[in-house]
């Protein structure tokens, strides 16, 4: 019985290390390539980059009176700035679309296209159900190759560590203005979460769906779906 107490004691151990390590991994990476709206419209300025291809702006919840959450609304502002900026080409609104009544995208654009952002800028990827899909839609799909991720910063390491598996050329924008309800929580998860997304981006697993080719160049308005 001391044997086997003492071997879950050490799987347990063994467990927390390695979750510790990947946390300590992917945000020691993705760090790196944290920045800031001003911080990139002075590199344009200064003629030391272009605008990337677009802004991958990631869902988060929509209320039952179909309007956006704080953390919600919060990204999509940062990606109108961004655009409007001339920072990014596209918008790209990645997130939950899969069941009736339950509308992640069409928010996001709805909103963006009423603070002036035109329709065929405006791409929604409609199955992004999760961070490490919407980075392997926006690669195979839209074939982004320069992107600006805009979330919350307790996430960002895990979806730019994520678009950096894909090639892409990231940089990462955070949005946080606000201490949102449930943030212990939600961060406590996150942890686990990148230790999912790290054995992810090693065997790289199919997403959801795929589907034909949206080149993120051409109109935004052939993601519409009403």
């Amino acid at each position: 019985m001391i044997v086997i107490v003492k071997g879950l004691l050490l799987l347990i151990l063994v467990g927390v290390l390695l979750v510790l390590f990947v946390n300590f991994h992917v945000s020691r990476v993705a760090a790196k390539d944290f920045t800031t709206l001003e911080e990139l419209s002075r590199e344009i300025e200064a003629g030391e980059s272009g605008p990337a291809d677009a802004a991958l702006v990631l869902g988060a919840q929509v209320k039952q009176d179909g309007s956006m959450s704080l953390m919600l609304k919060e990204r999509v502002d940062m990606g109108i700035e961004l655009y409007q900026a001339g920072v990014v080409k596209k918008l790209i609104m990645s997130g939950d679309h899969g069941r009736v009544g339950y509308d992640e995208v069409n928010t996001m654009k709805d909103y963006a296209i009423s603070q002036g952002v035109p329709s065929e800028d405006v791409f929604m990827d409609h199955a992004g159900f999760s961070t490490y899909e919407s980075m392997y839609r926006a690669k195979e799909i839209f074939e982004v190759e320069s992107v600006v991720v805009v979330t919350q910063q307790y996430h960002l390491y895990r979806a730019v560590y994520d678009a950096r598996a894909f090639g892409m050329d990231v940089t990462g924008v955070a949005c946080d203005t606000a201490v949102y309800h449930g943030d212990t929580y939600r961060k406590s998860r996150e942890m686990l979460a990148r230790l999912k997304d790290f054995g992810y981006t090693l065997i790289k697993p199919k997403p959801t769906f795929l589907g034909e080719v949206i080149p993120v160049s051409g109109d935004g308005n052939v993601t519409n779906d009403r």
